[in-house]
């Protein structure tokens, strides 16, 4: 059950099929007032694909909310594809929407990848950013990735042993090298069994570690119904775009990303983050709040990963609240 302190589902009022370069079709919509503080959302994964529950964070009688689908993922076309797919083209995207809706400036908010892609905009493109949300920042370095796949701090035995029990043993100490080879490789027989195996297993292991406080952290998840054969279609081509980001470290070097967010202007930006996150370390949202002196580190423990924990739905409310009335998130001093 969605915490009751978000707003109603706002549905989008225009949607685009925005053509860029090398064949693909960004799914672009916008939702709230038309004349409203303008906030693009910027999903996770990568592969995942923008949704609903993202819009209901906003005041829609407040903020027009910009909505995209990066290369690959949701309803942008060629779903899964990652042929002219990395870190760099989704930021020539970000500035290819912008100009085509005529926003000078934007409030960006980003969870988990969608976080790591708001700190590289805002690298690439300072003077577009009126300010920072960041759920759940994500550094993907080899030690955050790896410790993903290989479970190397022992966060769920349990569940690591279900879920490494579709490799073959000799192949289980690179765990995401084996899942990359699988969902990125065509059967030539066309059988797609093995791919919705490999995407099940991963769709699993990541709700197992996604939960919040409270939650068995051996137990297979409960709290979401089984994937039917559609939707395990749709998580083989978010995980080949995961899998293809991720084998490249997003194409990212942090030490100086890092040197650059920390000559950013001074625009309000707010970090959220649990203690308890078993998918993004929090040390990622230490290390990224030390650089942008500025910059709020608010803790919101319990709330895991899950950007629908009430804790969580409740801090990006209360943030988005206050910016909207008085260009702040909440009660963040001014920067």
């Amino acid at each position: 059950m969605l915490p009751t302190g978000l707003y109603p589902e706002s549905p989008p009022w225009r949607t685009h099929a925005l053509e860029v370069p090398h064949g693909h079709v960004l799914h672009v919509e916008e939702s709230g007032d038309p004349a409203g503080i303008c906030a693009v959302v910027l999903h996770g994964g990568p592969g995942s694909g923008t949704s609903p529950l993202l819009r209901r964070f906003f005041d829609p009688a407040r903020y027009r909310v910009i909505g995209i689908d990066q290369r690959g993922a949701g309803r942008s076309r060629p779903r899964g594809a990652t042929v002219h797919n990395r870190t760099i083209d989704l930021l020539e995207d970000l500035q290819r929407v912008r100009e085509q809706l005529g926003v000078p400036r934007w409030l960006v908010v980003g969870g988990s990848w969608g976080a790591t892609l708001a700190l590289a905009h805002a690298a690439f493109e300072p003077q577009a950013v009126a300010a920072l949300l960041l759920r759940a920042v994500f550094l993907p370095s080899a030690e955050e990735i790896g410790a993903f796949f290989q479970d190397s701090a022992g966060r769920a035995p349990a569940a690591w042993v279900r879920f490494a029990s579709v490799a073959p043993a000799g192949e289980r100490h690179d765990m995401l090298g084996f899942l990359a080879r699988g969902l990125q490789q065509v059967p030539a027989d066309g059988d797609t069994e093995l791919p919705r195996q490999l995407a099940l297993a991963w769709w699993r292991w990541e709700q197992t570690l996604g939960r919040g406080a409270g939650a068995p952290a051996g137990e297979p998840p409960a709290a979401q119904a089984e994937p039917d054969r559609n939707t395990l279609d749709a998580l083989v081509d978010r995980y080949r775009v995961q899998s293809h980001y991720l084998l490249h470290r997003c194409w990212l070097d942090w030490p100086p990303l890092l040197d650059r967010l920390a000559a950013l202007p001074r625009v309000p930006t707010l970090l959220l983050h649990s203690r308890d996150d078993r998918i993004c370390a929090p040390e990622s949202a230490r290390a990224v709040h030390d650089r942008i002196a500025h910059s709020q580190l608010q803790w919101v423990d319990g709330a895991g990963h899950d950007p629908a924990h009430p804790a969580m739905a409740c801090a990006m409310v209360a943030a988005l609240d206050g910016y909207g009335r008085h260009g702040l998130f909440g009660n963040a001093p001014a920067p």
